[in-house]
């Protein structure tokens, strides 16, 4: 791994931490809050590509680890790897993997602007909701004991505001396509 690509993976993890300034949105019939950072592990896996945008994650999860409130409400250290929302912490890993890889296979330089826009949104759709669905709600479901239908129902609140992430992302992902050509290939 090249200089560059670690401080790309640096300056993506430092957007999904200035994603977690925002304050929560907490629902009253789940423990799960709605933050702005699952874009940020959107944006990773569309802009920097599966390897990177892994990397960029795992540095966020580090910082948690060691006990800096990077998420979002000023959490931070090893307590936040044992709540409700664990999940969907390791689903940001798998996330980015996935949002990555798919936008990899989807999207190419020769193709049509709107057809990069799509692939890139297809991407995110599937890894950043998708995948991050599936570790978050079935964590969800078992460390607060709500069962399976309850996670997944309460879940499905969340749905309308990462579609319009995944959009954002794919936005973005077509825009630093465009804007800066000389941004490596992903990998």
């Amino acid at each position: 791994m090249s200089t560059r690509d670690l401080v790309l993976s640096a300056l993506f993890a430092a957007i999904i931490v200035a994603l977690g300034i925002l304050p929560p949105i907490t629902l009253g019939f789940i423990p799960v809050p709605i933050t702005a950072q699952s874009l940020g592990v959107m944006m990773a896996g569309v802009v920097l590509g599966a390897r990177r945008g892994t990397i960029a994650v795992l540095i966020v999860l580090v910082l948690v680890a060691i006990g800096l409130p990077v998420l979002s409400g000023g959490r931070g250290g090893l307590a936040a790897f044992a709540a409700p929302t664990t999940g969907f912490l390791i689903g940001w890993v798998l996330a980015a993997f996935v949002t990555g890889y798919l936008s990899e296979r989807l999207v190419k330089s020769e193709q049509s602007a709107l057809v990069q826009t799509v692939g890139f949104f297809l991407a995110a759709m599937i890894g950043g909701i998708v995948v991050l669905y599936a570790c978050g709600i079935v964590y969800l479901a078992f460390a607060a004991q709500l069962g399976l239908s309850k996670a997944f129902l309460g879940s499905m609140a969340f749905i309308p505001g990462d579609v319009v992430k995944a959009f954002v992302a794919a936005l973005v992902g077509r825009a630093v396509m465009v804007g800066y050509p000389l941004l490596p290939v992903r990998s």
